[in-house]
């Protein structure tokens, strides 16, 4: 099956020039959404992974199917001021602002393995703010897996800087 196929584009969403690429066409598609969930999980079937962290939203999707696939934990980071314990925080630059994200200070402890699940590698910048994030609560962030990557705007790149192994499913040209 071709996960490429099962992604809508939106041409100019949300400003001119941007082409939005749609994970919800592929979640909303048995057959594909199965499959995208196989393949993030593969590369890590061997890793005792303790936790699979989920950026805010569609990460959560992805991530929470992920962790039950391979049989470990599942973690939110979420936007700032929706989790209600201690946190860590991160503010991190977006394509089109900033934001800032958090973690419940006790959601992993020191040592353990991480594996960072979002839908999407553009800048790097929130994923890049999630490791910052663990790296604060003292984990081993082993790798970050996205459903869909936009190379040419370099967020591999940023990532494999740190240090962190990269996967993602598809690519797409452009922005």
């Amino acid at each position: 099956m071709n996960l490429k196929d099962t992604i809508r584009t939106i041409p100019d969403f949300p400003k001119k020039g941007i082409m939005f690429r749609d994970v919800t066409t592929l979640m909303t598609s048995r057959r594909g959404f199965a499959e995208s969930i196989i393949q993030l999980s593969a590369p890590f079937q061997d890793i005792m992974l303790d936790n699979i962290v989920g950026i805010e939203a569609r990460g959560f999707v992805f991530g929470a199917a992920v962790a039950y696939e391979l049989g470990a934990g599942f973690v939110p980071i979420r936007k700032k001021g929706k989790l209600p314990f201690d946190t860590y925080e991160e503010a991190y630059d977006l394509e089109y602002g900033h934001d800032v994200l958090e973690m419940h200070a006790d959601a992993v402890r020191r040592g353990e393995k991480i594996l960072v699940v979002d839908d999407l590698l553009a800048t790097g910048g929130t994923a890049v703010a999630a490791i910052k994030i663990l790296q604060k609560a003292g984990a081993k962030v082993v790798a970050a897996a996205f459903v869909v990557e936009l190379p040419e705007l370099g967020g591999r790149k940023r990532l494999e800087g740190m240090g962190i192994e990269v996967q993602s499913l598809v690519e797409f040209d452009g922005q």
